[in-house]
């Protein structure tokens, strides 16, 4: 029996998996190596699992851990009573300092827990205007990440308002409890050996991601209802699936959970429809049922069922905001999508399905990309831009082909799932 085959333990108390989990987050997530800083960012509502993060990284050999606590109904009281000019405002001062920890060797770790419609009652230009003025105070900091400079990672944790969003036909207790167990069991805590099971995922991910790596498609064609979209991938792309090492030389798995291999597309071939098949979660916006139409890379066309005005503000952030910086396949069988649980949390949905993402590309994902100029990665095919963010186009009626440099099709996934890699 393999190790992530292991039947889960019954007997572990609460308190012992949210320890597990910060265990894992420390020593799988982030590879924390002994001497370094780290830099946590989490709301009040997850500090159960914050201060226990907090001791596995000292145990771990931390040097110091700083950590930055957000509010939502802090956040709340800026569009209950702010005034219209403080929506253009960020804290670049709070971002410059991240970005100098980062350079500095620092560790990121985010603990995210945020309620999905924290927002969804706001002016959407306001909601727009203030994350555009946060996208470009963070760029500094966000370019070190996506070029994996430093070793770093994202954790969940289960809060009130995420709960009642998942279970709303739940007690608010009951509701808690449930997403705490999906938690526990997407990150893997829930097994005999957590770090092993850890260890098995990862060389899977990374043997379909070599798969990928060896065919060298041009292209993905993705076919279901409402999708018919191709996109053409970055001269000289790289797939990558789990972990990687940062150029610091740490060993870390950026997401947890995570199911996807992803690559960069060419900015500039992407053409076709597409829907999403799970709602997005925004910056505290949903957004739901998205469709666009690409032309030559840009959209040219955006609709929404819900969350239309933030989708538009969103894509108007910057030229680089209509156009894709990566796309990731993700079996529709995934343990995540297995589970039934619509999370309406992208940390979650995008490990269910495959998905695109408008915005900056990742470096890492070019041969050689981690040394190129801007313009040299732009001349790939690899996008530019403030914002990076991923919905998701797949489920168990959506189809994909590998497309070669010749024209011709193999089928790579059929409704949801791989038939070779």
């Amino acid at each position: 029996m393999s190790v992530a085959a292991v039947t889960p333990e019954k007997t572990l108390t609460f308190e012992q998996k949210l320890d597990r989990l910060a265990d894992v987050a420390v020593r799988v997530g982030l590879g924390l190596k002994e001497g370094q800083e780290l830099v946590l960012t989490a709301s009040v509502d997850t500090l159960p699992l914050v201060r226990r993060i907090t001791a596995h990284a000292y145990e771990a050999g931390a040097s110091l851990v700083t950590t930055l606590l957000s509010d939502e109904a802090s956040t709340l009281l800026r569009y209950r009573h702010g005034k219209d000019a403080s929506f253009d405002k960020a804290a670049g001062w709070l971002y410059e300092g991240m970005a100098a920890a980062y350079a500095s060797g620092a560790a990121r770790m985010a603990v995210a827990g945020a309620n999905p419609a924290l927002l969804s009652k706001e002016d959407p230009e306001k909601v727009g205007r203030a994350n555009r003025s946060n996208s470009i105070a963070y760029r500094p900091a966000l370019e070190l990440i996506t070029k994996h400079a430093i070793n770093w990672t994202i954790v969940p944790a289960a809060t009130p308002d995420w709960a009642k969003l998942v279970f709303p036909d739940l007690p608010a207790d009951q509701a808690l409890a449930r997403l705490w167990d999906a938690i526990f069991a997407a990150t893997r805590v829930d097994r005999e050996d957590p770090v092993a099971a850890w260890k098995e995922h990862d060389a899977k991910l990374h043997q379909r991601a070599d798969y990928l790596n060896k065919k060298r498609y041009h292209a993905l064609h993705f076919r279901g209802p409402g999708t018919d979209l191709t996109v053409g991938l970055a001269d000289d792309h790289l797939w990558l699936g789990g972990g990687t090492q940062a150029h610091n030389g740490q060993y870390c798995i950026p997401n947890l959970p995570t199911e996807e291999v992803f690559t960069t597309p060419h900015k500039d071939r992407v053409n076709g429809t597409v829907t999403s098949t799970k709602p997005l979660s925004h910056q505290g916006t949903l957004i739901e049922k998205i469709s666009v139409r690409f032309e030559n890379g840009r959209i040219v066309e955006a609709h929404a069922a819900a969350g239309e005005a933030v989708l538009q503000r969103m894509i108007e952030t910057d030229a680089g905001a209509r156009m894709l910086g990566e796309v990731a396949l993700v079996p529709h069988s995934s343990p995540i999508s297995a589970s039934g649980v619509l999370f309406w949390n992208t940390l979650f949905d995008e490990n269910a399905a495959c998905h695109i993402a408008l915005g900056q590309a990742y470096s890492t994902c070019v041969k050689n990309g981690e040394n190129m100029k801007p313009e040299e990665l732009a001349a790939k095919g690899a996008n530019e831009s403030l914002i990076h963010v991923d919905w998701m186009i797949g489920s168990g009626e959506v189809s994909v082909d590998g497309v070669n440099a010749d024209g011709s099709h193999e089928p790579l996934m059929v409704k949801g799932e791989f038939v070779t890699a």
